[in-house]
């Protein structure tokens, strides 16, 4: 009788015990607190691109101002990894045991690197920009804990070079790219457009460049010599407006297409009067600001926040996106907040448009991919214009 008076205070015990201790024993939750990782690129080739963390972490402090998140603040610790993997990984290293989830995980030789250390260390994230593939070729236990909806660049190299063939009417195309698996998925994708799309379209050549490039001369010299109409651009922002500057310097001027991550107009300060013209690709998971009123809506929010996203609406919004998908599955988890909770509120996350802006989200136990797709637009007047609906593709995991 003694042992059975025992278990009932026991089984009691854990129903009045409140929300706070239980939060504990979870790194980065206190009663008051989430703290939120982020590695970005702050200095480097592609510091332009650290602007996704920058824009993560106006939102969340727009959201602390809100009152958080079923009591508790956001905490955001941004550190800069300069795009370089052993510096990402040493950022994650230092945050272990300190942040509940990461978000806004940037560079696919930064998400390769880190792709076991997530799940080993049961840290969720959430906004993966990177190689989409990663993730599809790991067993579930793993890709549980991850959470993207960022456009598989297979995908989107074939919708670009479709769209360049059938609307602009190119048969000769080229690819200038970054030497590694970002760069080289699009290869793989255009690749295996032009063998579907026959009729005489070609891709002529491929021109790589490594991340550290500063002089991309010869890489011009390599496109002119082709011949291509097109040329379809992978790279970081400053390697593609060096790219077509140096082609324009030298007589070359064949129509260009460029992935979504070269969507930022700020382009237009990096590359001058060339880039007008430049054909844009769009993902789904984010909007157009000065063309989509839900994109201009969290764009005066960030601004507000950071001053610093002015001239860099874009990518910041791009980042700001991840923490309005992280924030959702925070609410949805719940005030019992735990890793488990915060997946399966993810998960619930149901034909979802955030703000009003991108096409919609749709994540659960068997997609963490909730979004793959992309819609052209045109760099025109200074501006970044859509010219045609969201193209769906199907989810890669």
């Amino acid at each position: 009788m003694h042992a059975k008076k025992i278990m009932f205070w026991l089984v009691a015990l854990l129903f009045i015990i409140p929300s706070a201790a239980l939060a504990a024993n979870v790194p980065g939750v206190t009663d008051t607190e989430i703290v939120i990782g982020i590695s970005n690129p702050l200095s480097g080739p592609a510091a332009l691109w650290g602007f996704t963390g920058l824009g993560a972490k106006a939102y969340a402090d727009y959201i602390n101002d809100q009152g958080g998140i079923n009591g508790r603040k956001l905490k955001i610790i941004i550190k800069d990894d300069g795009y370089n993997p052993a510096r990402a990984m040493a950022n994650f290293q230092e945050m272990k045991g300190q942040v509940f989830a990461v978000c806004a995980l940037l560079g696919t030789a930064i998400c390769n690197a880190t792709k076991d250390f997530f799940p080993e260390n049961k840290i969720p994230v959430v906004g993966v920009y990177g190689d989409a593939r990663i993730y599809a070729n790991m067993p579930k236990d793993k890709v549980h804990y991850y959470f993207m909806t960022y456009p598989d660049y297979e995908d989107e190299s074939m919708y670009i070079t479709e769209y360049a063939v059938q609307k602009v009417g190119l048969k000769k195309l080229a690819l200038f790219y970054q030497n590694d698996d970002y760069g080289k998925m699009a290869k793989l994708g255009i690749e295996a457009e032009v063998a579907k799309l026959g009729g005489g379209v070609k891709m002529v050549d491929a021109v790589s460049y490594e991340a550290t490039d500063r002089a991309l001369s010869t890489q011009a010299i390599k496109l002119k010599e082709s011949g291509a109409e097109g040329v379809i651009i992978y790279s970081q922002p400053a390697a593609g407006a060096l790219i077509i500057k140096e082609m324009a310097k030298i007589g070359y001027t064949p129509k260009t297409f460029v992935t979504f991550t070269l969507a930022d107009p700020f382009m237009y300060a990096l590359t001058g009067p060339p880039w007008e013209g430049t054909y844009v690709c769009f993902p789904g998971s984010s909007g157009v600001p000065g063309s989509d009123a839900g994109a201009d809506k969290v764009v005066a929010i960030l601004k507000k926040y950071n001053k610093d996203v002015e001239g860099k609406e874009f990518v910041s919004l791009f980042g700001a996106m991840s923490m309005i998908h992280l924030v959702q599955g925070l609410r949805n988890a719940g005030k019992d907040l735990t890793v488990e909770s915060l997946i399966k509120g993810m998960e619930q996350i149901k034909n979802w448009v955030p703000e009003g802006t991108g096409s919609a989200v749709t994540y659960g136990p068997n997609q963490h991919h909730g979004n793959n797709a992309s819609r052209m637009g045109l760099a025109k007047g200074g501006k970044h214009v859509p010219i045609a609906d969201f193209t769906l593709f199907k989810p890669r995991f």
